[in-house]
């Protein structure tokens, strides 16, 4: 086990942590976040009975302790839930988790375990076997090579439980069946889920940033965050100008585009380069950390892992990101393409269901090999429902009606009183 623990400890540098029953071992390396004095892991209920090793966030964790009022909780980590949420509700509390996790917890009065895996596939965890008969799982593959006769990416959305021996899924959103949904198109709706995305994801007791490309996405995480920076506890601990991120080739389109979000909007603005060289010398380095060769991802996460790098040396540990509103909302280009608002539907819900594969990785590992946590609001649960819950038509690209791709995204954040963003940014 020392060596799997050893093999991940560039995603959580600052505390090592282990358990050990009889055969089972749960082990963590920790990036304190939340609760950096008290939060260490493993984390246990009250008499020590059950015990879980969680890597990620549960931002609803407040409102779930309130629904645990007799339980003693030992720590102010957000993840300590998890423990006291399984003795109350046993194996069906996972769908009441609001965040992005994977998790394993072992209940010692029976031997029993289970392992879980947030609804996206935001945080990654694999699933092993041994030739012994054992059960093996953890972040990254690297830590399952030696002991494992093989392995699996665990689903995003399931559990695993060992009473039944199976995967099921405990995610279940209406979309997920991808049949035509009829909601009509609310701007507000739209603005206000994905503004309570933001902020809770605010939920921080280290300095944060937000990355910061240029593009649309990006610059409404950006523009959100800094709208309602100053009323969190992160600024009372740590100051209320927002920092922001980016990196590219010297005098590429991308950090002017950035530069220009980030002068409008007022951040402290840091702007990163990198040659192609440097890219080339640590495309290695990134296939090792990112553990895949889809050439896409690759290409995507050498620049955010040079990046990642520089920002973890100004003391920033946590990070915004924008992914998922390009499948969620047919962003791509190709989605020019779409024949009708069936098959649109069709391909989000399909794009939705492979990120895990994609952009979650590329989001997750590129930044955890030099432990910076990297959050993702357009892929909140709740923000997925309402975006997901839109009769289709209104995601097509219809030049005739002047709607550009993510048309219902720009226009929901058109607010000609307090614009989030300039216009020709929005509508770009």
């Amino acid at each position: 086990t020392n060596c799997m623990v050893m093999g991940l400890r560039h995603r959580g540098p600052d505390w090592s942590g282990i358990h050990s029953f009889e055969d089972c071992y749960l082990a963590h390396q920790r990036l304190a976040i939340v609760d950096p004095t008290s939060g260490d892991q493993p984390l246990y209920n009250e008499d020590k009975t059950v015990v879980v090793t969680v890597n990620g966030e549960i931002y609803n964790h407040e409102e779930l302790k309130a629904k645990l009022k007799h339980h003693k909780f030992q720590t102010g980590s957000d993840c300590e839930v998890i423990a006291h949420l399984y003795e109350e509700y046993g194996e069906e509390f996972v769908d009441m988790l609001d965040g992005m996790f994977s998790f394993v917890l072992l209940d010692t009065r029976d031997k029993s375990f289970i392992a879980a895996r947030d609804a996206i596939g935001i945080c990654p965890l694999y699933m092993g076997w041994g030739l012994d008969g054992s059960v093996w799982f953890s972040s990254e593959m690297k830590a399952l090579s030696d002991d494992c006769e093989r392995f699996i990416s665990f689903p995003p959305g399931h559990l695993y439980s060992s009473k039944t021996g199976g995967l099921r899924r405990w995610y279940n959103p209406p979309w997920f069946s991808e049949s035509i949904p009829s909601a009509p198109y609310d701007p507000l709706l739209i603005r206000e889920s994905f503004e309570k995305a933001v902020i809770k994801r605010l939920m921080t007791d280290v300095p944060f940033g937000v990355l910061l490309s240029g593009g649309l996405d990006s610059s409404l995480v950006a523009s959100v965050v800094s709208r309602h920076l100053a009323e969190t506890k992160v600024a009372r601990q740590w100051g209320n100008k927002l920092h922001t991120f980016c990196i590219g080739l010297k005098g590429s389109p991308d950090l002017k585009a950035a530069k220009e979000v980030a002068d409008y909007l007022g951040t402290v603005h840091h702007e990163l380069h990198f040659t192609v060289q440097e890219g080339i010398d640590a495309l290695e380095e990134v296939i090792y950390h990112i553990e895949t060769y889809d050439v896409t991802t690759i290409r995507a996460s050498t620049p955010m892992f040079l990046m990642s790098r520089k920002i973890k040396s100004l003391g920033v540990k946590m990070v915004l990101s924008g992914e998922g509103s390009d499948e969620i909302f047919g962003g791509y280009l190709y989605f020019h393409k779409a024949p009708n608002k069936k098959e649109l539907h069709e391909e989000t819900c399909r794009k939705i269901k492979a990120l895990h594969l994609y952009d979650c990785l590329r989001a997750n590992k590129a930044t955890s090999a030099w432990g910076l946590e990297a959050r993702v609001p357009f892929l909140d649960k709740n923000f997925i429902n309402v975006a997901m819950d839109l009769d289709p038509e209104c995601k097509m690209i219809r030049r005739d009606l002047g709607r550009m791709e993510k048309w219902v995204l720009r226009n929901a954040f058109d607010d000609e009183k307090k614009p989030y963003l300039p216009k020709e940014d929005l509508f770009s």
